[in-house]
């Protein structure tokens, strides 16, 4: 995975699958630099007073003035995505990396189109760098001009799309995509234009129906000067309804969804893959994350087993534990958010103090570095990947059973797997909240087998010098006579048992080296019925 050999020469659209310069298939896996061009603030831990750029920016010019708040966002450009950041991201084994832009940064307000190009360079030296460092970039409009949903994640002013009220806002989009697009036509690094970000959500639906011509009108733009870059498109109400899709509007074309929170299984993505057939296109979960390592553990599989790229977001935010770097929490930080919320107002040399320690913090050195985000999203040990998460390839291929499950509690129903709860935690008055940003499948569901019964779960050895010797650690619930064994690449291991009618940890030490690559492990209940919740592979 991430291999650099696979990025080269212009990525294309083949049908369902990308392909690189040199025609080879590839999936795109990547990470997403949120908050960098187009500040968020609930990665800052601001209130809603303060939660985009905007907002943020007239909070910094209040507090420490004009002169030293321009000082205060070239260091946060600067430092917030450098060159130590691409290093890591491919030293992990990434192919590619996600940039939201916002328009706002890059050119002036009202017509005709004004480019500011010291911000430009920004995108410029980031390129640069992918290059050297072999990532694909993906150039993502976050927030269009006047703002296409309407919420603060496009920074938008009066909370409502104003690119689909106002004519001059459409043609200030259509000139800045043919402004990128006539600036790196030639910049094979570029994996591709995604043209809008999340449009239009639910409440804004009247709109939906600009959505298709306004791509069609920035594609043509778009193709009077670059012939050769892939487009992106999104669907609307964050990009998970793609009912606007109605004619394909170019032959080099990747579709766009999004995924948070809810069950990471086939079933919550079928319409998309549904629409991958129709039009014989590739599609790419741009963005999903924001969860934790078990829920990542089974999702990007998800994404894996049905040869869907995808892009983890995000890489870095502030004091966090689901993002490969948590930027440490300046002292008296609570000051600003205080302030936001109507608070006093911190005097001028204290707020300077917390601000300019929050830019010293940015830098990868200085962030507390979460290897089991990323572990989780390549299944590299340590890592521990919940039972529920077996393979979704199919019977015969990611699990075997002798007959359906006679109940389902509303998750991987298609395969007739018999997933249970723990405890039936439907009853609680937080159930729908657990299945939300605290989706923790560890703690309340498990894998029933039959005897005879098996689920394979795949997992990536890095490559090292000298492989280390690993061992298996199960999580599970047996009666007397009975046992899960387990195989490594069809080689038996051994068998894990518990002791009594209790959960139990069991350890299985692997007996011979693992070597680098991909690696597939067979769970199978013997004897008697088998209860797992989760496993892990560690050194």
């Amino acid at each position: 995975m991430g291999s650099q050999h696979e990025v080269q020469g212009f990525v294309k659209a083949a049908g369902k699958k990308l392909v690189n310069g040199s025609g080879q298939e590839i999936l795109l896996r990547g990470v997403g630099f949120g908050s960098w061009l187009l500040p968020e603030g609930y990665m800052w831990h601001f209130p809603d007073e303060g939660d985009r750029p905007r907002r943020i920016e007239k909070m910094i010019a209040e507090l420490v003035g004009e002169e030293k708040a321009a000082e205060f966002w070239n260091l946060y450009y600067d430092r917030y995505t450098a060159k130590a950041d691409i290093q890591r991201i491919a030293a992990e084994g990434f192919n590619s990396v996600r940039v939201p832009i916002n328009a706002r940064l890059l050119i002036e307000d009202g017509e005709p189109l004004r480019v500011k190009n010291e911000r430009l360079k920004l995108i410029d030296r980031v390129i640069d760098w992918c290059r050297q460092h072999s990532l694909y970039v993906i150039l993502d409009l976050h927030g269009a001009p006047g703002g296409q949903t309407g919420t603060n994640i496009d920074d938008s002013e009066n909370n409502k799309p104003e690119l689909f009220t106002n004519p001059a806002n459409r043609r200030l989009t259509i000139a800045l995509w043919r402004m990128l697009a006539e600036r790196y036509k030639d910049e094979w690094i570029v994996a591709g234009y995604d043209l809008l970000n999340e449009p239009l959500p639910n409440w804004f639906a009247e709109y939906n129906d600009q959505v298709m011509p306004l791509y069609e009108e920035i594609i043509k733009a778009i193709r009077e000067v670059d012939q050769r870059h892939m487009i992106i498109l999104e669907g609307v109400h964050w990009a998970t309804d793609w009912s606007i899709f109605d004619k394909k509007p170019d032959n080099n074309l990747m579709l766009q969804f999004h995924k948070y929170w809810n069950h990471p299984d086939t079933e919550s993505i079928q319409p998309f893959l549904d629409q991958r057939d129709k039009w014989q296109v590739p599609i790419y979960m741009g963005e999903g994350g924001e969860n934790n390592s078990d829920w990542f553990a089974g999702a990007f599989q998800l994404y894996e087993d049905h040869d869907i790229s995808w892009n983890f977001w995000t890489w870095k935010k502030l004091d966090c534990t689901n993002s490969p770097c948590s930027v440490n929490q300046p002292e008296d930080w609570q000051l600003l958010i205080n302030y936001l919320k109507g608070g006093s107002k911190p005097d001028h040399h204290l707020a300077e103090r917390i601000l300019w320690s929050y830019l010293e913090n940015l830098t990868l050195e200085r962030c507390t570095y979460r290897p089991e985000v990323v572990n989780a999203l390549f299944r590299r040990p340590p890592a521990r990947i919940p039972a529920i998460f077996y393979g979704y390839k199919g019977a015969g291929e990611s699990f075997g059973i002798g007959k359906q499950a006679d109940h389902n509690i509303g998750f991987r129903v298609g395969d007739g797997m018999d997933i249970r709860f723990v405890e039936d935690v439907r009853d609680k008055p937080n159930f729908e909240h657990m299945k939300g940003e605290k989706w923790k499948a560890d703690e309340w569901m498990y894998v029933q087998l039959a005897p005879k019964d098996w689920a394979a779960y795949t997992f990536t050895i890095p490559v090292v010098s000298a492989p280390p010797a690993y061992s298996i650690e199960i999580y599970i619930r047996t009666k007397p006579g009975g046992a899960i064994s387990v195989s490594l690449d069809d080689t038996f291991v051994g068998y894990a048992a518990a002791q009594d009618d209790n959960w139990q940890l069991v350890l299985l030490p692997i007996p011979f080296a693992v070597s680098a690559g991909q690696h597939r492990i067979v769970l199978c209940a013997e004897g008697l019925i088998a209860q797992i919740q989760w496993f892990q592979i560690a050194p």
